[in-house]
Order: C-alpha cells, then structure tokens, then sequence
C-alpha cells in the first residue's frame, strides 16, 4: 500500500510536467526519470505523517497548491530525524524526511499545481 502523488494543473487536473526529468524515488519509480511531478511513498511512513500532519496524515496537502503545501511539508520534515536507511521501506524517521523533502522539490518546481493522490 503507498500514497501516489503529483501536482495536477488546477484547471484541466491533468499531471503537471518539469522542463526536464527528475530521479526522485519512492516505492515506485522511473528507471532513467520522469518528467511527471510525481512521487511513490509507502504507507510505512504514515505513522510519522499522522503524529505530525494530524488526522489526514500526508493527505492533509491534498487539494492544497503546491505553495499552499511548503509551510505544511517544511514544518513536518524539520521535526525528522535524519536517521535513514538504506532499506527504503524501513519506517525511520530519516526516510519519511527524505519523502517530504522530494515532494518540497516537485512543490517547488511548480507552486502553482494542485497535489492529488492515493
């Protein structure tokens, strides 16, 4: 079970694209990157998603632009650990951090767009 994520145009809800590919990845990904603002992260990290995002978990963004999510997504990776793991589905605090920081990046590229998902 994971959360799939993107930045949707907020008028056609289409996926939103970068200029050019990225390599973040999550549970999921593109072998050689993608351009689609999207990410993959496993439910194994939903119970610091909760403590920290309230009842919605990682949800609490969706609906939310991109710009309208960094204050959520910041605060949240700044009370993470760094402690990560090479085993990606390992639930450590260090890489549910490197989960948000990704989605601070894609949120970045392009503030603008609306996150859907799951």
């Amino acid at each position: 079970m994971s959360y799939d994520m993107h930045l949707a145009d907020p008028v056609t809800q289409e996926p939103l694209h970068a200029a050019t590919k990225h390599e973040m990845r999550g549970g999921t990904y593109c072998v050689g990157g993608t351009t689609e603002l999207s990410l993959n992260i496993t439910y194994n990290y939903s119970k610091h998603f909760y403590r920290l995002m309230g009842d919605n978990g990682i949800r609490a963004i969706y609906g939310k632009t991109g710009a309208e999510s960094l204050p959520i997504l910041h605060a949240a990776a700044a009370q993470l650990a760094d402690d990560t793991h090479s085993d990606y589905w390992k639930a450590t605090e260090g890489n549910a951090k490197r989960a948000l920081l990704q989605l601070i990046a894609l949120a970045q590229l392009r503030p603008d767009g609306v996150w859907e998902g799951d």
